[in-house]
């Protein structure tokens, strides 16, 4: 199973960015999709979290700002980030709790994509 992330970038602050990841290969189920974030010096942290029954939860610092969804057809969970800010800015990565065929449940990350935000 692979998570290819995409959609970082660098944006000005106040602006909008989407994120996209798509999980491939024999997958059977996706349970929990998510987006974490680390920023340089820091340790990676949590964004938001998505069930695979459309149940979201947020950090409190983007609550308002940033949307977590998911389209289960193709495997594939967005982050729309809305009134950017500075501190934002950040490598994010998503992460999924999959079953395959052979393999049974277990969590994935994909690489990170970089989100740079300009004051």
């Amino acid at each position: 199973v692979q998570l290819q992330a995409s959609g970082g970038g660098l944006v000005q602050a106040g602006g909008s960015v989407r994120l996209s990841c798509a999980a491939s290969g024999t997958i059977f189920s996706i349970n929990v999709m998510s987006w974490y974030r680390q920023a340089p010096g820091k340790q990676r942290e949590p964004v938001a979290r998505i069930t695979n029954d459309g149940s979201t939860n947020y950090a409190d610092s983007v609550k308002g700002r940033f949307t977590i969804s998911r389209d289960n057809a193709k495997n594939t969970v967005f982050l729309q980030m809305n009134s950017l800010k500075p501190e934002d800015t950040a490598s994010y990565y998503c992460n999924a709790d999959v079953t395959t065929a052979y393999i049974g449940l277990k969590n994935y990350w994909g690489k990170g994509t970089l989100v740079t935000v300009s004051s």
